[in-house]
């Protein structure tokens, strides 16, 4: 293994292999979930079916909350592997691959090509981290180009005034841009908080030229405009008015079942991120050090703490708290994780006895959980159904879930390795020790996302998408009742409304009512009272095509009232219903 590390490219081979092989495999083995996977993949499979690859749609109508890029990823994959779960989540795991060849890089230049190497193993060994890979969801590609962006924004404030310090703008620059026109404009707020605090600490002294200001500037807008420039000349300035809008109330605004307490975020980042937030913990503590460990002497420690708590602290304000908001801190804080890692390899730190402690308790915890569930859902009709008080829960886990047997070995195996893993990092054999951690961590992910996360899916649900695959192809309407879903979009590939059709001219006459001339001039309370009136109007309305509904079992007293709907079967929490 030495001597092979040892060749030029040795470790870039090396963590490509092991990225491809851990994040590619089974990525279309269980439907996408409800609903940002589902919701993204459909807004990129209508950009294949209507051609309009600059305005961001659901169900045909435009959608506020992002911008294009990582939609046109994912129609890029769908042209290529076809309308598929795996379409949907393989930009993803390509930018798995990416993040840890960047990361590896950056910590080349920062310090050696271990360091690069422990940088990526620790990042994408991490139970987060690593499931974010196998998702379809815009944070790791919006993550990437904010990171990387800001690693060049400190190159560009530690260079010499010169060429280097414009390459360093544009670099930073062109990131920047690619980050807003992935997710919006907290992209630019992201990194200009960071810069920010980092000014004000460095009491406010000048830091780079007018020139090299000026060429960041010019750069983002330069690529932002691939996006909103191109709106606003082909739309007017409606549409991204709108998208701002909406950013300000998802900030501002708590979402329906995303209104958490402030420290969630800290819980969700030192548990989802486990072993790395452990590890990282002793860099926040530790006092002014005497060896000369930043070979650049850029600080970039300094701007890895600021990222984090910039990140924590403003996600943590946001009224909307979501898991994956604050996956941008996985990234600094994965750095100082690898700086304590690597100084226990170079013997300047002593092995802190509370930490693989903590390493061990929280271990043993996951790999219970792992072990457990199977054997839970195993006898889950004897005493777990039972017990349940709520009916739609008790429903969905009535769905047949057919466990082996074996599936508890994941949680045993997984234990054993952090056994391994605590056993060789008390020897500070820290390479080694990294290598089990991310490795294990990495093996029982997958084998847990193939083997498990299907069945979980099957009862969570998988009865409702299945409803939904049934009717891809046929000339039908479908819609949920009293429940947010994007699935009956993306299974039963719903089609634009022909003009002339029933429900098209419905939605017509519906917006003359509310004075207005398309869906997009409501406001939001609006559209929210607009599309149960559509749901109604569906139930009860004159409609010209087979109309089908899905409704949680214990709100069924929504349709039952309405005559024409006819029961068609129940299952795993769902009720399905048809009108002729």
């Amino acid at each position: 293994m030495k001597s092979f590390l040892d060749r030029p490219y040795g470790y870039q081979f090396l963590l490509t292999i092991i990225g491809l092989v851990f994040f590619l495999p089974f990525l279309g083995s269980v439907h996408l979930f409800d609903w940002d996977e589902i919701n993204f993949a459909e807004s990129s499979r209508e950009m294949l079916v209507s051609k309009n690859f600059f305005q961001v749609q659901i169900n045909y109508e435009p959608f506020m909350e992002k911008p294009p890029l990582f939609f046109w990823l994912q129609s890029l994959s769908m042209g290529v592997f076809g309308v598929t779960e795996f379409a949907a989540r393989f930009p993803n795991a390509i930018f798995g691959v990416l993040t840890m060849l960047t990361l590896f890089k950056i910590g080349k230049t920062l310090r050696s090509e271990l360091f690069g190497f422990i940088w990526a193993l620790i990042y994408f060994g991490s139970f987060l981290p690593n499931l974010y890979y196998k998702s379809g969801i815009i944070d790791p590609v919006f993550n990437y180009f904010i990171f990387t962006a800001i690693y060049y924004l400190i190159r560009l404030i530690n260079s010499e005034k010169g060429k280097k310090q414009d390459k360093f703008a544009v670099l930073s620059g062109v990131f920047i841009g690619l980050a807003i026109i992935t997710k919006g404009p907290v992209g630019l707020l992201l990194l200009m908080l960071v810069f920010g605090v980092y000014w004000a600490l460095s009491r406010f002294k000048k830091i780079a030229s007018v020139k090299s200001v000026f060429i960041f500037i010019l750069t983002i807008f330069a690529v932002s405009f691939l996006w909103f420039g191109f709106e606003l000349i082909q739309n007017g300035p409606w549409f991204i008015v709108e998208f701002v809008k909406y950013q300000i109330d998802l900030f501002t605004t708590p979402v329906a079942g995303h209104l958490q307490p402030f420290y969630y975020h800290f819980v969700v980042v030192l548990i989802g991120c486990f072993p790395l937030s452990i590890i990282a913990i002793p860099r926040f503590f530790n006092k002014k050090e005497q060896d000369t460990f930043d070979p650049m002497d850029i600080g970039f420690e300094k701007w890895m703490k600021i990222l984090f708590w910039v990140v924590m602290i403003l996600f943590s304000i946001s009224t909307t708290k979501i898991v994956h908001y604050s996956s941008m801190a996985y990234l600094p804080l994965s750095f100082l994780a690898a700086t304590y890692l690597f100084k226990l390899h170079a013997r300047k730190l002593e092995i802190k006895k509370w930490m693989l402690f903590t390493i061990s308790f929280f271990g043993f915890v996951f790999s219970s959980l792992l072990t457990l569930l199977p054997i839970i859902l195993k006898s889950k009709d004897e005493w777990l159904i039972p017990n349940l008080k709520d009916p739609f829960a008790a429903a969905q886990l009535s769905v047949d879930i057919p466990i082996a047997g074996w599936e508890f070995l994941i949680g045993v195996v997984y234990f054993i390795s952090i056994v391994v893993g605590l056993y060789l990092l008390s020897k500070l054999q820290v390479v080694k020790s990294v290598l089990v951690f991310s490795l294990s961590t990495a093996f029982c992910l997958l084998i847990f996302t193939r083997v498990m996360v299907p069945k979980i899916e099957s009862f969570s649900q998988g009865p409702m998408i299945a409803f939904y695959e049934n009717l891809k192809g046929k000339d039908v309407y479908v819609t949920p009742v009293d429940m947010k879903s994007y699935a009956q979009y993306f299974y039963s590939e719903v089609q634009p409304l022909e003009e002339g059709s029933a429900l098209a001219t419905y939605k017509k006459q519906l917006l003359l009512e509310h004075d207005a001339v398309s869906f997009n001039d409501l406001p939001q309370k609006d559209k929210t009272i607009f599309n149960s009136q559509v749901v109604n109007w569906l139930m009860i309305g004159e409609v010209d095509k087979p109309t089908y509904f899905v409704v949680r079992v214990h709100h069924q007293d929504k349709i039952t009232d309405k005559p024409d709907c006819e029961f068609i079967y129940e299952e795993g929490g769902f009720a399905f219903y048809k009108r002729k």
